[in-house]
């Protein structure tokens, strides 16, 4: 072999290897980027708010409050529906032909991803909890392959459904703008819930990217523990 050939096989050799090593790590340093917990947050601009688990501070930092609805079996949901679970809910209506059905195909692909984790639910509120019975809420779980155990679907008083929303959840981007239940409550927005009770996170539930980093957000959450 003429000293010409060794020396390109030995460059190619190098090439290669440098090609592997600047994969490496860039994998490396995605794998690394995540943050390795979670922020909190406590209002409607979505402040984060950084505390270690075990903050004292946390036992007066802003919680869901306690709730009842009934979901499309007719049982009721309630927080100890939701006790010691992660959950993520949205506001959404059986008739809406606009954002929901996203919305819902956002949510069925959240329910596949977390299906074998027990410790994760979803929760979706009519807005039109007049109309959307538990029975028509029941035949919209059916046509959208909804998993009762996995996701509850739930009506009950609007007062509640509307406040928890605005007030809580924080859930509308109308910042400063004064509303009521006669104000129609109409948002894409995803909620991520501790199983404290604290929001983690917002995301666009019609955005795939938004989903995507929802899901890698709750992998983060449960490390928590």
């Amino acid at each position: 072999m003429t000293t010409k050939k060794w020396l390109l096989i030995v460059s190619s050799l190098f090439l290669l290897s440098s090609c592997n090593d600047s994969k490496t790590t860039t994998v490396e340093k995605e794998a690394t980027s995540r943050v390795n917990q979670l922020p909190y947050y406590n209002d409607a601009f979505f402040t984060p708010h950084w505390f270690e688990t075990a903050n004292d501070s946390l036992k007066d930092f802003h919680k869901i409050p306690d709730y009842s609805f009934t979901n499309q079996l007719g049982a009721t949901i309630d927080q100890n529906t939701f006790k010691d679970k992660i959950y993520i809910t949205d506001f959404f209506f059986t008739t809406c032909p606009g954002i929901c059905p996203q919305m819902t195909l956002s949510m069925t692909e959240l329910q596949a991803e977390f299906a074998d984790d027990a410790d994760i639910l979803l929760l979706s509120h009519s807005v039109t909890p007049d109309f959307d019975t538990p029975e028509i809420l029941n035949n919209y779980a059916d046509r959208n392959n909804v998993h009762p155990e996995k996701w509850h679907l739930v009506t009950g008083d609007k007062d509640q459904i509307y406040n928890l929303g605005r007030n809580y959840y924080f859930v509308e981007e109308d910042l400063g703008i004064k509303k009521d239940k006669d104000d129609f409550l109409h948002t894409e927005n995803f909620v991520l819930i501790d199983k404290n009770k604290h929001i983690r996170g917002i995301y666009n539930g019609l955005n795939k990217s938004s989903v995507k980093q929802l899901i890698a957000d709750v992998r983060t959450l449960q490390k928590e523990g």
